[in-house]
């Protein structure tokens, strides 16, 4: 628990970043939106496939612009996580 922060805001953390509960790239639509896992896993278990699932030249141009502001601030948050930054 961190100090200093509200109990809200060290709940969202403790929900954010659990690294033993790992990513799970094999559920059904009905076990995703039941699933309790951490907030981070929803990058690696969804927002961060979207790019490949494009079809139209204009939605993969987009879609590849969001993939990398999405992998820059999971980069960012971790290294501010870890206290590098």
């Amino acid at each position: 628990i961190r100090k200093n922060v509200s109990p809200i805001a060290n709940e969202m953390s403790n929900r954010n970043k659990t690294p033993e509960i790992k990513p799970n790239l094999q559920m059904s639509k009905e076990e995703y939106r039941a699933s309790t896992a951490p907030t981070l896993n929803h990058f690696y278990e969804k927002l961060l496939l979207l790019k490949d699932r494009m079809n139209t030249v204009t939605g993969k141009q987009m879609a590849a612009e969001r993939h990398r502001f999405m992998e820059l601030y999971l980069e960012q948050f971790y290294a501010e996580w870890e206290g590098e930054r």
